[in-house]
This record gives C-alpha cells, sequence and structure tokens, in this order.
C-alpha cells in the first residue's frame, strides 16, 4: 500500500516563520547510463490547488499520470528548478558527490530563493539555507514528492531522446536502468560514450568491447 505524503513538515516550519519550503529529490542514481538530475519545488501552502492528492512518490506513479502532475506543479506551483549532472561528473566525482550537485544546481535554479530545505535522504552541507533531510522523503512530504516528479519526468524525456543517437540498449525503455535488455545491448554492442564507465556492468565489458561513438560501434 503507496503512502500518502503531506503538509505536515511544511506546515510545522511554517509554523516556525518560514515562507518559501522547497521540497528537493533526484532520480538517476542508480542507472548505468545517462545523467543525474534533481528538482527542487516550491507549492502553495495556502491556495492549494485540488490535484495535491495526487501527489505520490514518482515511483508510484504511471507515466501518465507524473506527465499530468509534472504540467500541474509547472502551472500551479509557486516556482521550481531542475539541476543536471552529467555521467561524465558521475565517473570523475561518484555518484554522492554528483546527486548533491545536481541538487545544489536545482536550487540555485529556483527563481524565488527558498528559506527551507526538505531535502530526500542527501544532505547539502555546501548549501547556506536552513535544511533536514527526511528519509524517504518522497513519500511523507508533498514537496519533495512534487519535486521527485519534476525530476523523473524531465530525466525520462531526456534519455527518450538520447535513445535515438544511441540506439540498441533499449534506452526509451529502461531509461538507462541495468534491465536485461540493457545488459545485452551492452554486451552485444559494448559501452557508448553515455555509459557510467565506473559502474561494474559498464567496466566488465568495457575491456572486451568497443566503445559506440554517436550510434554507430568503430
Amino acid at each position: 500500500m503507496s503512502q500518502t505524503p503531506t503538509f505536515i513538515e511544511e506546515e510545522r516550519l511554517r509554523a516556525q516563520g518560514y515562507r518559501l519550503i522547497a521540497g528537493v529529490d533526484e532520480v538517476g542514481r542508480g542507472p548505468l547510463a545517462g545523467p543525474v538530475v534533481a528538482a527542487a519545488a516550491i507549492l502553495p501552502l495556502e491556495d492549494r490547488p485540488s490535484w495535491l492528492h495526487l501527489l505520490r512518490d514518482s515511483k508510484q506513479l504511471t507515466p501518465q499520470r507524473r506527465e499530468f502532475l509534472f504540467d500541474c506543479i509547472q502551472k500551479d506551483g509557486i516556482s521550481f528548478g531542475v539541476g543536471i549532472v552529467s555521467h561524465e561528473v558521475v565517473d570523475e566525482q561518484g555518484i554522492v558527490a554528483a546527486t548533491r550537485l545536481a541538487m545544489r544546481y536545482a536550487v540555485d535554479q529556483l527563481p524565488g530563493f527558498p528559506d527551507f530545505l526538505l531535502l530526500d535522504f542527501v544532505r547539502l552541507p555546501d548549501v547556506r539555507i536552513s535544511q533536514k533531510s527526511i528519509v524517504n522523503g518522497d513519500g511523507l512530504c508533498l514537496s519533495i514528492a512534487a519535486a521527485s516528479i519534476i525530476a523523473k519526468v524531465t530525466r525520462d524525456r531526456i534519455m527518450v531522446q538520447l535513445d535515438r543517437q544511441f540506439p540498441g540498449y533499449g534506452l526509451v525503455r529502461n531509461k538507462g536502468y541495468g534491465t536485461p535488455e540493457h545488459i545485452e545491448g551492452l554486451q552485444r554492442l559494448g559501452p557508448c560514450p553515455l555509459h557510467r564507465k565506473t559502474f561494474a556492468p559498464v567496466r566488465a565489458v568495457s575491456s572486451d568491447a568497443g566503445v559506440v561513438s554517436d550510434g554507430v560501434r568503430p
């Protein structure tokens, strides 16, 4: 049974005097290919839109429901920002550092400067904004759930576009995650420039497979 996120955290913070409270979440830590994408979202706490009761952790929603809510958040939310960090940065700095960097970029992209951050699990020690890290935050907190939807839809759209440039891995379906289809394509074609070379399944085939360039294996 899925959880229903609430405004409990936001209401508690508003009672303490905070006004612009941003939820922050990321997607793309686990895939073998593609970027890490984070989003920050500030939702209205007073004139609450009717679709708020539909918000869930993005993983619990169908693609169609995510797209619908993405448009709702864009239209009725106070503001949102997106941060994208490439697979090269993941390889160079590690997935934890890349995740924090994407989240920081997302906060920086908010049109209005937030005075508090609610984050899903991760903390941002380099960001000088009051913040709270919540385990399973995207399932408990409406602002974080909204951020998870923005991040997920944004990244999925990126991966659909990249599938056209690098066919053969099923990216349009698996979005870079290590599904059997993706692993089979990786073994058959070798890694492409989109793959995270430090991730074990990619490393395993890198030594005996060519690297695909612009969708064509050399």
